[in-house]
């Protein structure tokens, strides 16, 4: 019974992977973006010493664009093409057939933690092998939970956020105003150790921050171990429960924009 539901969920999972490799768009801003996000930071603001630790801001860039792109590929897309799929009568079509629905979802869901855990693979050999950011081989492990962690997290909002989403055209505005302020709060593109303490506080309850510190804590040259932050972990599978809670009382397969 196991084995068979596995197979249904990869299954799925390869089709939907099938159909973001072939999304042009989807590719781009997935697999190229952030590695022009990094060439253009490190070119304009230099590869000097930030932030607290005082790390090159290769070495502090690396584990936050790789958060950046976790959240895009594990929520920001999740929300945008499930939106646009449901108005659209895809989901209601999916739906109507034999596959189970946890299927559906499951897989869905796998697809963008591979594509948001192979895209932060992908930056972390180019800041080793082009900016000599250095990850301990010890500190592997913790790279890899927090990343699946904040994966699975972010998947579980993005079907929470999907069911206050009435049309397809407003759900990239509406993510993008969510997400923006919360990446420069949380220091994912600089750090945010000069912003005003209540902003601080404020990034410390959302799970931004917490990804984004917990990958960049195995970077720290300081850090020994296997450079897992389970303070981090804890906020974030409190994020993912409360996605969870959320998603499955309100998700709607059928358009809701024509019937609202």
């Amino acid at each position: 019974m196991i084995l068979s539901a596995l197979r249904l969920v990869a299954h799925q999972a390869r089709f939907d992977l099938l159909s973001f490799v072939r999304n042009r768009q989807s590719r781009f801003f997935t697999l190229i973006l952030p590695v022009i996000f990094l060439v253009i930071f490190v070119s304009v603001f230099g590869n000097h010493r930030v932030g607290p630790e005082q790390a090159k801001a290769s070495t502090y860039y690396v584990p936050g664009l790789a958060a950046l792109r976790v959240i895009a590929g594990s929520f920001v897309n999740l929300v945008i093409s499930i939106t646009a799929q449901r108005e659209a009568g895809v989901l209601k079509r999916r739906r109507s057939t034999p596959v189970p629905a946890w299927v559906l979802i499951a897989g869905r869901a796998l697809t963008a933690i591979v594509v948001a855990l192979s895209v932060m693979t992908v930056l972390l050999l180019i800041g080793r092998f082009a900016y000599g950011v250095r990850l301990p081989a010890a500190a592997l492990p913790g790279v890899a939970l927090t990343a699946v962690v904040g994966a699975v997290t972010f998947c579980c909002l993005g079907y929470a956020l999907s069911t206050a989403i009435r049309s397809a055209d407003a759900a990239q505005p509406m993510v993008q105003a969510i997400m923006l302020p919360l990446y420069f709060i949380s220091g994912v593109f600089i750090p945010n150790v000069n912003l005003p303490r209540w902003l601080r506080d404020v990034a410390e309850v959302f799970p931004v921050q917490h990804l984004a510190g917990g990958l960049r804590y195995a970077f720290d040259p300081a850090t020994h171990g296997a450079g897992i932050v389970w303070s981090d972990l804890g906020v974030l599978v409190l994020w993912a429960v409360a996605g969870l809670t959320i998603a499955p009382t309100r998700f709607a397969w059928a358009p809701v924009a024509a019937t609202g």
